[in-house]
């Protein structure tokens, strides 16, 4: 044989060995690192899985979190606000029946205040309409008193009702039905107090009174005008809390079909990385048969 074709050893090339120590286990320390990973992420799994959200501590992500946090105070602040206007709604709706049997009241002082121009009809007769129109005239004003949980309904003060989380409002206009807080309304006031013992004080009564219908008309259009108004913002709050819920939604709930599949692939992981690390743990046993 050529003494050149025998192949030489690579200079510099380190042979591959076994070290058998008892004192290190690397590849138990390999081992139970890597289990230690695994049961982590199956711990994780099973908080999420568990709670139903994927951040269950600030580590998990802290700028969702932030974020979050933000949304759901905003959220706070959006049932806050829908609260204070459908009371508003319930305001302007206890207003609207008080002015329906208001308008009822001044149909029929209307038709005695005709009645008693009759020329047929003695002073004893309007007298008898004068109590009747009275009665009514009473009614209003005790009417134009009263109050919504201690706020009067009546008085003419416009209302600031808040619209929003960031405490924007509508301005609520206010109905005067003659009560005497704030501006009261003299076109009520002339109404109600209407003398009908005469013709010619039926005859004034009446123009009193029908200016009187024309002033409730027109309040009772603003009533109609502010309760249409809140429910329009009470609409928007609904539709952007939906929208922040949804966008909350998707920085904390768990995907459950993802996360199953996660819990799934590291319960098979702690499952064989605590087989094998049982193995790496044995691995220096085999140091007794160099012993023996």
């Amino acid at each position: 044989m050529d003494v050149a074709q025998i192949k030489k050893p690579r200079q510099g090339r380190l042979t591959e060995r076994v070290v058998m120590v008892i004192n290190t286990n690397l590849s138990a320390l390999n081992a139970a690192s890597l289990l230690m990973q695994s049961q982590g992420s199956l711990n994780t799994s099973l908080q999420r899985l568990s709670s139903g959200s994927k951040i269950t501590s600030p580590a998990d992500d802290s700028a969702g979190l932030a974020v979050s946090m933000k949304l759901n105070a905003q959220l706070s602040r959006i049932d806050a606000a829908t609260n204070n206007v459908h009371n508003a709604i319930s305001f302007s709706q206890t207003q609207d029946g008080y002015v329906n049997q208001v308008n009822s009241a001044l149909s029929r002082m209307s038709e005695l205040s005709i009645l008693a121009q009759d020329v047929t009809k003695t002073t004893s007769d309007r007298s008898l309409y004068q109590q009747e129109y009275s009665a009514l005239g009473n009614y209003i004003t005790d009417v134009s008193h009263k109050d919504f949980n201690g706020v009067s309904l009546f008085n003419g003060t416009s209302l600031a009702v808040t619209t929003d989380s960031e405490a924007n409002f509508f301005n609520m206009k206010g109905v005067n039905l003659g009560n005497n807080v704030g501006n009261g309304n003299a076109t009520y006031t002339t109404a109600t107090s209407g003398v009908i013992t005469s013709t010619s004080g039926a005859f004034k009564a009446l123009n009193d009174v029908k200016s009187a219908i024309t002033q409730l008309s027109s309040d009772r259009a603003n009533i109609g005008s502010n309760e249409e108004s809140l429910r329009y913002y009470s609409n928007q709050l609904s539709t952007l809390k939906n929208n922040l819920a949804a966008a909350n939604s998707q920085i904390t709930d768990v995907d459950v079909a993802t996360e199953s599949t996660n819990y799934a692939k590291a319960n098979i992981l702690v499952q064989t990385g605590t087989a094998m690390l049982a193995q790496a743990n044995s691995m220096p046993q085999s140091v007794l048969k160099l012993l023996g």
